[in-house]
């Protein structure tokens, strides 16, 4: 690995694990109520309406699933990419997640949401971890010097 990669893979593990966390986590109401500074849901109603609305097209209860889903995905993705466990897996599920988000916001909001958002950035710097071959200072990189 080139010494400038492992800091960049660090910095890149970092960034997208700690954003899904956060942002999961913001529907519990831990970072302060709906409408307080810096805080985007504050609690599950509110994240619920706005997935109501990205999956416009899927039956109530459909939607419902899926924002559960997307929230434990979030959150196991965000934990997985900090620690580097499964990291190239992870990065993918992260990829793939945001890119049908992306593909969601589209369908419900037009093309500038999910730009405006970022969303495509996500998903790429996701799919772009995973196809980096090591993952220093990781459990990743851990495991494997245990095995050899």
């Amino acid at each position: 690995m080139k010494s400038g990669m492992k800091y960049f893979q660090l910095y890149l593990r970092l960034a997208l694990g700690i954003d899904f966390i956060v942002l999961a986590v913001d529907r519990f109401g831990v970072w302060g109520k709906n409408g307080d500074p810096n805080v985007s849901w504050g609690d599950w109603k509110h994240f619920s309406e706005y997935a109501h609305q990205v999956m416009y097209f899927l039956p109530y209860s459909v939607a419902e699933i899926f924002a559960i889903i997307a929230t434990i995905c979030e959150l196991s993705f965000g934990i997985l990419l900090v620690v580097g466990l499964f990291t190239k897996w992870a990065a993918i599920g992260s990829g793939m997640l945001t890119f049908f988000f992306a593909a969601s916001m589209i369908a419900a909001f037009g093309i500038t949401s999910p730009i405006n958002y970022s969303v495509f950035v996500v998903s790429a710097a996701s799919f772009l971890l995973a196809t980096i071959d090591q993952y220093k200072w990781s459990v990743d990189e851990w495991r494997l010097k245990k095995m050899i």
